[in-house]
């Protein structure tokens, strides 16, 4: 599985970090993501569509929080309120509104303190797990 982290080279750039608090990598206004080496490694794009490094298409945001794969599967959802589900709609964990990340027994794994929940979702809970 690929991550996209997201890290920025401008000001606005907000930053993702593990339980223990190191980074992990950033995402810029943008969308555009980067690595804890500030190496580029994706882009969530306007329409929803998250790409790799190499431009591929990873999956895919939609505006109600449906997560979907490279093969257009819904492999889960975030709700508004941070709650997030796998595909058997079985709460896997949640994005807390100061951007502490959960799993599903409230045991705390993250942190993405300004990052929308639907992104923090995808890094921490689905198929963008590699950070590095």
């Amino acid at each position: 599985m690929l991550v996209i982290l997201w890290a920025s080279q401008i000001c606005g750039a907000q930053s993702l970090f593990d339980r223990s608090k190191m980074l992990l990598g950033r995402i810029d206004l943008d969308g555009h993501a980067y690595n804890r080496s500030n190496m580029s490694i994706g882009c969530i794009l306007k329409d929803g569509r998250i790409v790799d490094g190499s431009n591929m298409i990873m999956g895919k945001i939609e505006k109600d929080g449906i997560i979907r794969d490279r093969s257009n599967m819904s492999i889960g959802k975030v709700d508004g309120d941070g709650v997030v589900k796998d595909k058997n709609n079985m709460q896997i964990g949640r994005v807390k509104s100061d951007g502490t990340v959960v799993d599903r027994n409230n045991i705390t794994i993250g942190y993405a303190k300004g990052i929308p929940m639907r992104y923090a979702a995808v890094f921490f809970f689905f198929f963008f797990s590699m950070f590095e």
